[in-house]
């Protein structure tokens, strides 16, 4: 008899897995009454988990590890499903997703290949399509799943430095690119960094642009700073304009960027990781409307779609440009299938070979919330963010700072105290420390103009006004406390 302590009968399968849905059920109901963070720390955890034991000689009951993980998990927890999670742009999961990945991970496909994922390959492939319709992107482009907004973000760099540097490149490497330029708004998060790191033409390659008033990109900068390195013999390949910026929701002025980049024959992509789903608005802002112009995009479902993590997408107009950034042909491989029906093998659009099936989770939520679903949460997020714009502009104690998409921002100024702007991001640094302890509302923060700013960001469908305004309230007793 084959010895196979990793297996599970049918029966303790189904025995261990409903008592865990009922456990997942009632923390779904009640995860609201939880503290949206614990008070602890990484020594607490890992005097918790036994973390200086030796990997244990015999196994254990299944049912009691699966109940104990539970605990742990519902216990030692950051809820980003907490309807008062403000803190980072991570959505509350649809719970219809956790069900996916339960599905998906039974099946256990590898969808690296057609042949060994035939279905989930083709799920995928109508994922990529779905998303690209949702945000209102040509759906006849390339498209892969990855990890989440670092990882479509490179995937879109490195197809974009292939076609600007040519297929010599993939020979000859860095010396290809060595005096490609990259342009990006000092607003842009630190995936450029990481990728230009990654791909090989180095951190100062990328081109910060200024921004203007409202914190987005400034046009003639950029025209300016392209004309200067071409005057310096440098070879401008990519502009990356920001839809959404992590800090403050800033939106750059997509459309002019876009002219520009055809006029200057530049590759122009766009992260949209956070703000593009809010392109299928119909009141949605004209600039962020305008991604449907660029070369490339990347977007989070994980983020604004409200699928669980790990869920990334890199949209390519032209889908040649995405297969022939990954393509290889080792013989060890044989995937290529019927000429006259040839399959996708995702191996060839992307970095990874084995690949999970995170399309599924996402395919599934779509299905179940649907184009008009999706608008009216997305839409609910935005106008909550007004809200609280709105009633920290009120406040006598607090400062309303910026408002675009769902991100507000603000800060605690005391009454009676002249506090230069130093002491402010002092005190309101404090005070974010406290709330974060807490527990009883999540925020992270903003540096704006060089001041400390409370932030707040609405990416959930859990949260409601009253919410919004037991965090403004969480906010004044907070610094009423730390100020005193």
């Amino acid at each position: 008899m084959r010895y196979a302590p990793a297996e599970l009968s049918p029966a303790q399968f189904r025995a261990i897995g409903h008592d865990l849905v009922d456990r997942i059920a009632d923390f779904l109901a009640t995860v609201a009454d939880r503290p949206v963070a614990p008070d602890t720390s990484p020594s607490a955890i890992r005097a918790l988990l036994g973390a200086s034991d030796m990997v244990p000689t015999n196994g254990e009951d299944p049912a009691a590890v699966v109940r104990q993980s539970a605990q742990l998990l519902f216990d030692h927890s950051t809820f980003n499903g907490h309807p008062r999670f403000f803190g980072y742009i991570t959505s509350s999961a649809a719970p219809i997703g956790a069900l996916a990945d339960l599905l998906a991970a039974s099946v256990n496909a590898n969808c690296g290949a057609w042949g060994l994922s035939p279905v989930a390959t083709e799920i995928e492939r109508q994922s990529v399509r779905w998303i690209a319709q949702l945000i209102r992107y040509p759906a006849d482009c390339g498209g892969i799943l990855v990890s989440g907004g670092n990882m479509a973000n490179m995937v879109c760099l490195l197809a974009a430095i292939r076609a600007q540097a040519g297929p010599e490149k993939r020979a000859s490497g860095l010396s290809a690119s060595r005096s490609l330029r990259v342009y990006a708004s000092g607003e842009v998060h630190t995936w450029l960094q990481k990728a230009a790191d990654i791909c090989g033409i180095g951190t100062n390659a990328v081109r910060s642009v200024p921004v203007d008033r409202s914190l987005a990109m400034d046009v003639k900068q950029l025209a300016r700073l392209i004309a200067n390195d071409r005057a310096a013999g440098h070879t401008p390949a990519v502009v990356i304009g920001t839809a959404g910026s992590v800090s403050t929701g800033a939106i750059d002025p997509l459309k002019e960027i876009a002219a520009l980049c055809k006029r200057e024959k530049l590759w122009f992509h766009v992260d949209g990781a956070y703000g593009a789903p809010a392109a299928m608005l119909d009141d949605a802002p004209a600039a962020l409307r305008a991604l449907s112009l660029a070369d490339s995009v990347a977007v989070d479902p994980h983020k604004w779609l409200y699928s669980p993590i790990e869920a990334g997408c890199a949209l390519v107009r032209r889908p040649e440009h995405l297969h022939e950034t990954f393509v290889f042909h080792p013989p060890y491989y044989a995937f290529e299938g019927d000429a006259q029906d040839p399959p996708t093998n995702f191996h060839e659009w992307g970095p990874q070979n084995s690949r999970g099936f995170r399309a599924l989770k996402v395919w599934m939520t779509i299905r179940q919330v649907g184009r008009e679903g999706y608008m009216r949460m997305i839409a609910d997020d935005i106008a909550l963010a007004r809200e609280l714009h709105a009633l920290t502009a009120k406040h006598d104690e607090l400062e309303a700072l910026t408002c675009s998409l769902s991100i507000a921002t603000f800060r605690y100024i005391p009454k009676g105290k002249d506090l230069s702007d130093e002491e402010l991001n002092v005190l309101n640094s404090a005070i974010l420390a406290r709330l974060q302890r807490e527990g009883a509302v999540y925020l992270s923060n903003a540096v704006i103009g060089g001041r400390f700013a409370l932030r707040a960001c609405v990416v959930n469908f859990r949260t409601t006004s009253s919410d919004v305004r037991a965090l403004v309230e969480a906010a004044v007793t907070a610094g009423r406390a730390v100020s005193s």
